[in-house]
């Protein structure tokens, strides 16, 4: 298997470096951000704007500060403008007011005066059934005495004033007790980055052997590009309280790790605190509304197994005595197509394995792939097995019925019997796993059964049954509950 290690002083602004940022980012939208931001700190009180920030920055959450101590610097004061200027802002600063308007017409440029009387916006409203909706105002522009619901050609505005942003931006006010020049590291969270896996398995045109492929998926939403950027993963079940009513708690995975590919560069993982810390070999330019695969984990020759699960009644026992005659009786002919893997060192795998999708691929026999069913796994250490539902069998079918009820007119006794056919219309063998449970009370016996089954829980059992090609077979058991 490979693993792949993927009073106030004057006023200035803060120059970003040549370092490169350095993103921690975890699965359930939201990451932490590092950057390096160049200071020329007098002594005192010193204005500070910084714009290198991401639009869904988490103000409570920087943290500015001087890595190598040397300087005492303290934040008096940060504000965070993440509104930056847009065309619908401009028009809503300027609404009242004449602005000119530049329109292309037979080849030449004319420029024309127009009123904004309305700039456009969204609004909320309630509709006839009190619920509320947002509605889009189309603006509206009084060119020559005449007004219009849009706009007249691109709008040419005066200058901005101080007070406005073109992108977002922190503001503080440093206190440094020496003139000094210093690298300062700013770190903050962010929403709007995420990481996932997701799994690629092929199987040949014959056999269950898979060729396992694993990716990662880094969705960059944060409003803002980093480029070549150092990028770290972090797994485990990380707890983050937002603010009511929305409660998120991001679910971090561990990821893989398996022997060194020597021409490749690899992901290195460690342990860090409770959890695990995966970093990618290579600094990766992350763009806004971008989503970045890099592979993490190769597994060849991963022996699977097929498995057919029947189970005709899905109820179970719920914590008292279950008298009702009826149930128990419904019966519906799906056998479910499982397909297992051993995640084993011997296998070809014996890695743990992040959360995700797996998604399962057959060789035609005109040399092209075919999809063939998909499903998500759970975080699964390695020397455990992964089981993922693929769907239901065409050509294998079950029926189950109660064919005998009985309850004592005087003890607290209840003997039913149950039987189970399985038809196997494909033209090889299979083993159908016949799952029953035994949902009336705690306490029972099975008697008459026609196969040996497995005691799965306290209230399941798994009849394993052979069937030959076009044939069929009968499973059938009395189970006697007394309470």
């Amino acid at each position: 298997m490979k693993f792949y290690k993927l009073s106030l002083s004057a006023f200035f602004i803060a120059s970003f470096l040549d370092a490169q940022p350095a993103i921690t980012v975890y699965n359930k939208d939201f990451g932490v951000v590092r950057d390096t931001v160049s200071l020329d700190l007098k002594s005192g009180i010193s204005d500070v704007n910084y714009s290198g920030v991401t639009a869904q920055l988490e103000p409570e959450s920087v943290i500015l500060r001087d890595p190598t101590g040397k300087v005492a610097l303290s934040v008096l004061e940060q504000s965070y403008r993440g509104d930056p200027v847009d065309q619908q802002r401009l028009l809503q600063m300027f609404e009242g007011e004449t602005i000119r308007f530049l329109r292309t017409g037979d080849g030449k440029d004319v420029i024309e005066s127009g009123t904004i009387i309305r700039a456009p916006s969204m609004v909320t409203t309630k509709n006839q059934y009190g619920h509320q909706q947002q509605k889009h105002l189309e603006p509206i522009i009084e060119v020559d005495g005449e007004l219009q619901t849009r706009l007249p050609g691109i709008p040419l505005f005066p200058s901005l004033g101080d007070d406005s942003v073109l992108q977002p931006t922190l503001s503080w006010k440093l206190f440094s007790d020496k003139k000094a020049k210093v690298d300062a590291q700013l770190s903050y969270l962010t929403n709007g980055m995420s990481w996932k896996s997701d799994y690629n398995l092929v199987l040949p045109e014959k056999g269950d052997e898979v060729s396992l492929t694993g990716w990662v998926s880094i969705e960059n939403n944060t409003g803002k590009t980093f480029e070549d950027a150092k990028i770290k993963l972090i797994a485990g079940d990380v707890n983050k309280v937002e603010p009511a009513p929305q409660v998120r708690r991001a679910k971090m995975y561990d990821m893989a790790m398996a022997e060194a590919v020597s021409a490749a560069p690899q992901v290195e993982e460690k342990k860090f605190d409770e959890f695990h810390m995966y970093t990618l070999p290579l600094p990766t330019t992350l763009r806004d509304a971008e989503t970045k695969q890099v592979e993490f984990v190769r597994g060849e020759g991963v022996q699977t197994k097929k498995r057919y699960v029947y189970e005709g009644f899905k109820g179970s026992y719920y914590g008292g005595v279950n008298l009702n005659q009826s149930y128990g009786k419904n019966s519906q002919p799906d056998v479910a197509i499982y397909r297992e893997l051993e995640n084993r060192e011997e296998n070809g795998l014996g890695v743990p394995l992040p959360a995700g999708r797996m998604r399962f691929y057959r060789m035609d026999d005109d040399g092209q792939l075919e999809f063939t069913g998909e499903n998500t796994i759970d975080h699964t250490p390695k020397n455990e097995t992964i089981r993922v539902y693929l769907g239901n069998a065409f050509d294998i079918v079950g029926e189950r019925k109660r064919t005998n009820f009985y309850k004592h007119p005087s003890r607290d006794l209840i003997r039913e019997t149950y039987e189970i056919e399985i038809r196997n219309r494909s033209e090889e063998p299979v083993t159908v796993n016949v799952v029953e449970h035994l949902f009336r009370w705690s306490n029972w016996e099975i008697q008459k059964n026609s196969h040996e089954f497995v005691k799965e829980d306290a209230q399941t059992i798994e009849f394993p049954v052979s069937v030959g090609p076009d044939g069929t077979a009968s499973v059938s058991y009395t189970v006697e509950y007394i309470w």
